[in-house]
């Protein structure tokens, strides 16, 4: 009677995680994967086609998942726009906490892509968040002008320098190595901490 693949799978992947944790991709072996789950090397490659494959099936539907709930929040940033008034409490979309509880509901997979993806495509996770982050607030900086709020003008390096210092202090708990209490305090505090010099740039 054949064994069940499914279980197969299962083991492998959870080898596959339990090395790309330990050692990160670049020097995880197959030969060690592979023994963890109690199969031969040759035996990954019926379910896998590399190793950058199987990394990416343990990171890529969490990181999906992140540009998905990014996608949403901004959405809503935008469609507010129409009722901010002079007594409007602005309190933003509290991205940064809603951002990092998805992440720790999700921590495996975000250590991995935040601190053990060198050599794969998701190494420059970071970089390529803060990029998303530029390119989507200078969209609402410039809805916010036609709407009429006296949004202040800045020097493009200068705010690409301030923008990835904000996406690159969001991910810090996972750098650290925060508990989840800890980081969501954090995220508090992030938010608390920017959210005057928003609201003073955006003109709200």
């Amino acid at each position: 009677m054949p064994r069940d693949k499914t279980e197969s799978h299962l083991r492998i992947v959870e080898a596959a995680k339990k090395e790309f944790l330990e050692y990160g991709f670049t020097e995880a072996s197959l030969r060690r994967i592979a023994a963890k789950a109690g199969i031969q090397v040759s035996g990954l490659y019926k379910h896998f086609e590399s190793k950058e494959a199987m990394f990416e099936s343990l990171v890529g539907p969490a990181v999906n998942g992140f540009y998905k709930l990014y996608s949403r929040i901004e959405g809503e940033y935008f469609g507010e726009i129409d009722k901010i008034d002079e007594g409007y409490d602005w309190e933003g979309q509290r991205e940064t906490i809603r951002m990092m509880e998805y992440m720790y509901d999700h921590l495996d997979e975000f250590i991995l892509i935040i601190t053990k993806s060198q050599g794969t495509k998701y190494e420059d996770f970071t970089h390529d968040v803060a990029e998303l982050e530029e390119e989507v607030t200078i969209r609402y900086m410039e809805e916010l002008k036609k709407a009429g709020f006296p949004v202040k003008d800045f020097d493009r390096n200068e705010f690409h320098l301030l923008v990835t210092a904000y996406i690159s202090a969001a991910f810090q708990p996972i750098h650290h190595g925060f508990s989840r209490e800890e980081a969501m305090h954090y995220a508090w505090t992030l938010e608390e901490f920017y959210k005057p010099a928003w609201k003073a740039w955006f003109g709200i």
